[in-house]
């Protein structure tokens, strides 16, 4: 049982790594790519603006810096054991971030929904997993 909730631990780890990771994508796209793909998220109408542009780059750069700590955690759980919990906490607060204002500002469900619930579901999935990663591993 202990060996089984360890690999759900793993594998919500590597969940949140791809997730957050993700974000890579849009680092890396042309500008025009990148409202595209906000558009299809729900996004409206994004003027062409420098300070946009650096300010997506600056987010989706920080996004991903997360999802690479994740995939090291969950690569090397034993030698991140002491911030497991921690991770799990904060990705729950952002869950809550997400839902208090996707509520405040009357968001659409996609991809509203499924970013809260990834968040709230996962980090505390992580949170309630934390301590399966013992010394043996």
């Amino acid at each position: 049982m202990k060996e089984m909730k360890y690999r759900l631990l793993r594998l919500f780890l590597f969940v949140s790594a791809f997730v957050w990771g993700i974000s890579i994508v849009a680092v890396v796209l042309p500008w025009s790519f990148a409202v595209t793909g906000l558009n299809g998220l729900g996004a409206g109408p994004i003027p062409e603006d420098p300070i946009l542009d650096y300010w997506l780059r600056m987010a989706t750069g920080a996004f991903t810096g997360i999802g690479i700590f994740f995939l090291a955690v969950a690569i090397w759980p034993s030698r991140f054991r002491n911030v497991i919990g921690f991770i799990g906490l904060l990705q729950m607060f952002e869950g809550i971030v997400l839902l208090v204002h996707g509520l405040r500002l009357s968001l659409h469900p996609f991809p509203f929904y499924s970013d809260t619930a990834f968040c709230l579901l996962i980090g505390a999935g992580i949170w309630i997993l934390r301590n399966e990663v013992g010394n043996e591993y």
